[in-house]
Order: C-alpha cells, then structure tokens, then sequence
C-alpha cells in the first residue's frame, strides 16, 4: 500500500475500501463546488458509488495503470490526487487532483502535486508527467504553474461538462527539467 508522508501533517495513502464513506461525505459536502470542474460529481449519488471508484482505483494499481491516493491533514481526508494514467510505453504519467475548499490556499495540493512528481521522476522512473486543467479553471492551472511545468498547449473542447465543452490547458514536466528545478 503506497504511503507518502509529505510532512508531519500531510500524508498521501492509497485509498482503501474502507475510505468509502469517509469519501462520499467529503464529495457530498463540496458537490456544487466540485461539479464546475468535475464530470463525474452528478454520478455519485451514494457511498456505493465511491466504493465502486474506490474498487476501480485498487484495480488500476495492481495492474499499474494508474493509482489513487487521498491527501490526510491530521488524519482527515480532505482531496484526492492521483496519475488517472501511467503510460509505461512512453513513460507518461498523467496527474489529476481535487481538494476540498475548505482546506485550499494553504499550498497542500501544491506539494501533494511536487511529491507526486518527485515519485513519478525517482521512484517510477518516468520521463514525463501530465497535468491538464480546463482553460477557466485558474485555480487548478495556477498548481502546475507555480512547480514551473511548461504550458505545452490548448486542446479545444476537450471534456464535456454536463452542458457544455470546455478547453484543456496541458502542462508538461520533464524528469531532466524538474531536476533543474
């Protein structure tokens, strides 16, 4: 079970089943903030349904195409962050992440963001890693920004949110240049 403890109040835990509640609550209790940027808040309606991501995500680790941890303050799960994709072929490593407003602007997702680098470079071996955010979403954006990771470009419509298209901002991080930095 991966375990990355970011400092002595932040630690990245993969989830367990056991999380499922816990996760659902936290979902539930930020859903009108979380549905701007999130396709998937209208489909969780219950804890089942987080304990059926939760299942997804135990599967995409042990068939390492991606894995799933939650960001703990004080022992209290406050976001998720995740590579929604490794990409072994081209040693690609795609980040995504979320984190309950209450807990934003005290810079946790930006180091849960460098730690998950920093383990996609050393411990994974990775080349590359992806962070893509809607073009509007400034918050999200400004995360892959401040770590210094290049904006490579815009894809136009590139997710569906609910009623409309939104553009994806990408953003890249080589291992060399992230050694530099």
């Amino acid at each position: 079970m991966f375990i990355y403890e970011m400092d002595e109040n932040i630690v990245l835990k993969q989830l367990k089943l056991q999380d499922a509640n816990e996760l659902f609550e936290l979902t539930d209790s930020a859903r009108d903030y979380l549905r701007e940027w999130l396709p998937w808040v209208d489909t969780t309606v219950n804890p089942e349904d987080t304990l059926a991501f939760i299942d997804h995500t135990l599967r995409s680790a042990e068939l390492r195409t991606g894995f799933t941890t939650g960001i703990f303050f004080k022992n209290k799960l406050v976001g998720l962050i995740s590579f929604n994709h490794l990409d072994w072929i081209n040693k690609i490593g795609y980040i995504g992440y979320w984190l309950s407003p209450d807990y934003q602007g005290h810079g946790i997702m930006t180091n849960a963001v460098r730690a998950l680098t920093d383990y996609a470079f050393a411990k994974l071996e990775l080349n590359r890693v992806d962070i893509r955010a809607a073009y509007e979403n400034k918050k999200s954006r400004s995360i892959p920004e401040r770590l210094g990771f290049t904006e490579e470009g815009k894809i136009r419509h590139a997710e569906w949110l609910y009623d409309h298209y939104v553009d994806h901002v990408i953003y890249g991080m080589l291992a060399g240049e992230w050694y530099r930095f």
